[in-house]
């Protein structure tokens, strides 16, 4: 089946949900189906809507379909020296580009480069009537509709289905090294802070049990420059590959701690400035992103509840999302400002009125 024809089945299915007023489930390989509150409704399979539609490594821009696997992508990019600056985790084999998007996660290039949202330049979606819209474009100069292409990074397809993307690209830093430091969080936390107001070319962090672990990119004299002034031990290329790998697809020692070894255990994402302070139960968390980026698996027996994470990462000047695994009853993601939800609001309306698309994935009824 062509592309117009698998397109064609799409609209089909979208126009009868919406006469029937079903919510339909957006989904590429469902290895982030876990994420957000639990799928409901009839499946939308976009996995058949794939293919590399223009790149043109001098442009930096690579234009793909949603169903395109997310393996497929960075393949091309890296026959060209170019990758997705952003590290999107895949989460398993079948990640796809518009999986990518909808869920909007990064891994440990995010503080210093930009979030998925950044790099998205033009995108073609489905409306909840079964228009096709086209946003942006496919080159960094034309900014029309940017913005609305930059919001559905991270709305987990309650917008509408994410058809085709174009996405700016970097190319492949030319030199990396990773330093590792034995140090406890607070100092761990002041080092990053300094570190991150001097022009050293800093691509990913890692705090862990008494360990920090920071990564260079860039040109061959930057790096070796940085790693004179920053002291540390060098961490072996392979290894180090390893573990930032480890960290962007969450198979580090730390996120083991399943409810099957702990039961009823779940993984908390804390969103706090940099700058914030070490946190209560600082010993049992793994930090990222220059301390913006704070996990913590509280245990059942005596760890705070829902509310009381929440409350902290508020205090803290944060918010907190219930990532993996706990009771998603009390709310996978902060609630927004009023002032906010009523901006999403008004942009469900426009783009889903019957709200069929991935129903309550972002907020429970």
């Amino acid at each position: 089946m062509d592309a117009q024809a698998i397109l064609a089945a799409l609209r089909a299915q979208v126009v009868a949900a919406a006469e029937r007023g079903t919510p339909l489930e957006i989904r590429g390989g469902g290895t982030k189906a876990w994420y957000g509150q639990a799928p409901a409704g009839e499946r939308l399979d976009m996995r058949a809507y794939r293919g590399i539609v223009a790149y043109d490594p001098a442009e930096l821009v690579i234009t793909a379909r949603a169903g395109t696997p997310l393996a497929e992508i960075e393949a091309a990019l890296a026959l060209c020296g170019q990758l997705l600056p952003f590290e999107p985790p895949h989460y398993g084999p079948g990640a796809t580009l518009g999986g990518c998007i909808a869920a909007g996660l990064a891994g440990p290039r995010r503080p210093h480069v930009g979030a998925p949202r950044d790099f998205v330049l033009g995108a073609v979606i489905m409306n909840g009537r079964g228009q096709v819209l086209h946003f942006g474009g496919q080159v960094m100069k034309n900014v029309a509709g940017y913005d609305v292409s930059r919001v559905l990074a991270g709305a987990l397809g309650t917008l509408g289905v994410i058809l085709e993307l174009s996405i700016k690209v970097l190319p492949r830093p030319v030199a990396e090294a990773t330093l590792s430091f034995t140090m406890p969080q607070s100092e761990a936390l002041e080092r990053l802070n300094r570190w991150g107001g001097q022009p050293l070319p800093l691509s990913g962090s890692c705090w862990h049990a008494g360990e920090l672990r920071v990564r260079l990119a860039g040109a061959g004299a930057a790096v070796d420059a940085a790693r004179a002034a920053m002291g540390g031990i060098d961490v072996d290329a392979r290894a180090a590959v390893a573990f930032w790998t480890s960290l962007r697809e969450q198979t580090h020692p730390f996120f083991a701690r399943s409810p099957v070894s702990a039961p009823g255990a779940a993984l908390w994402r804390l969103s706090v400035p940099q700058t914030a302070a070490p946190l209560p139960h600082a010993q049992e968390q793994l930090i990222e992103w220059g301390g913006a980026q704070r996990w913590w698996i509280p245990t059942a027996e005596n760890g705070p509840s829902a509310g009381e994470i929440r409350e902290i990462a508020a205090a803290a000047g944060g918010h907190a999302t219930l990532f993996r695994h706990g009771d998603k009853a009390a709310g996978v993601f902060t609630p927004l400002p009023e002032a906010q939800h009523a901006i999403g609001e008004r942009l469900q309306q426009a783009f889903d009125p019957s709200r069929i698309f991935n129903r309550h994935r972002l907020y429970a009824a």
